[in-house]
């Protein structure tokens, strides 16, 4: 798939773990996992924007396409 997932490196460089992100944010650490592995076929922007907020981050930060 074209689209990479970069959640690791900003969560890295936030000092955040997985965990305390998916709580935050409302989600399983599984689906957390899931996205974080690039193996979602979709993500709500809901989401998406529960994560920017949380780790002060853009969409672009998180997301890549790369044909």
């Amino acid at each position: 798939m074209p689209i990479f997932v970069h959640l690791d490196r900003v969560l890295a460089e936030r000092q955040i773990k997985s965990k305390e992100l998916a709580e935050a944010i409302g989600i399983t650490e599984a689906n957390l996992s899931i996205l974080k592995s690039g193996k979602a076929k979709a993500v709500r922007f809901s989401t998406l924007e529960a994560i920017c907020a949380v780790l002060e981050c853009q969409p672009a930060d998180l997301l890549e396409y790369k044909p």
